[in-house]
């Protein structure tokens, strides 16, 4: 009896991402701009800035390819989860929820796993831009492990703050526009667009470091990047604890923000 309990949710869960993964891959502009914008920027970026880091023979394109994975898990989490809720809320997806089988507990699973496929998918695609075009070198095992919890950790609070920031979008045919504004704001005061961090203003770098993106980069870029290239941080150290501690607070924080904004129906307002 426990069982069929459990597994039912399970199956709805798991049929619920399964159509939510088919109706974004039916939406060719969804796909280029959520999935494939960061791969063109990457190919871009790599390759008009292609010089090397003083005596390190770490190359810009390698930075690059490192510190745009951010922006990567950063697009689908944030811009993907706020975007679709906010289309689903207007369209009545939401509100005819109640009176269905689906529990919403499935429902927010299916979004989850619309999320991870495509944050796994992103990071593959970046990796193979990176090591293909790019010559990046892959770490070894001890770096996985830092990059598994740093990836958990992103999207858990990526996907929470679109959640709560879909909650004061007015109407979702404007949800993309009004999401990628602080997108991609981050990525240039957080050391993803801009290389070295240590280039931007001292105050800016402040203002990064209140907000995820910056540690998030920051983690990746000590994943993927040798132990020399830490002198380009802003400390000169990789800070692996504080940002743990970082993402998981804003873990928290979307948490409780998405318990105060999040409405069924633009009529909850």
């Amino acid at each position: 009896m426990t069982t069929t309990r459990l597994g039912s949710p399970t199956k709805m869960s798991l049929a619920r991402g399964h159509v939510e993964v088919l109706q974004f891959l039916r939406d060719r502009t969804s796909v280029i701009f959520t999935f494939l914008f960061p791969a063109m920027l990457l190919l871009l970026f790599g390759t008009i800035f292609g010089q090397s880091y003083e005596e390190t023979g770490v190359s810009a394109s390698q930075v690059y390819a490192a510190s745009m994975i951010a922006y990567g898990v950063l697009t689908t989490g944030f811009v993907t989860m706020g975007a679709g809720l906010a289309m689903d809320r207007e369209d009545g997806t939401l509100k005819r929820l109640r009176g269905t089988p689906l529990p919403v507990v499935s429902y927010l699973a299916g979004k989850l796993m619309l999320v991870l496929v495509l944050a796994v998918s992103e990071v593959v695609l970046l990796l193979l831009v990176g090591v293909l075009a790019f010559d990046m070198p892959l770490p070894d095992a001890s770096h996985w492990a830092t990059f598994a919890w740093l990836f958990v950790l992103s999207v858990i609070a990526c996907t929470l703050l679109g959640v709560a920031v879909s909650g004061i979008v007015k109407h979702a045919r404007n949800a993309g526009a009004i999401l990628n504004v602080p997108v991609v704001f981050l990525q240039f005061i957080s050391g993803v667009f801009i290389t070295p961090i240590t280039l931007l203003p001292s105050w800016l770098i402040t203002v990064a470091s209140l907000f995820p993106v910056k540690w998030m980069a920051q983690g990746f870029r000590y994943v993927f990047l040798p132990d020399s290239m830490k002198q380009f941080e802003v400390t000169g150290s990789w800070e692996l604890g504080r940002i743990a501690m970082v993402l998981g607070a804003w873990c928290v924080i979307g948490l409780v923000l998405c318990l105060v904004t999040f409405r069924w129906s633009d009529k909850d307002r």
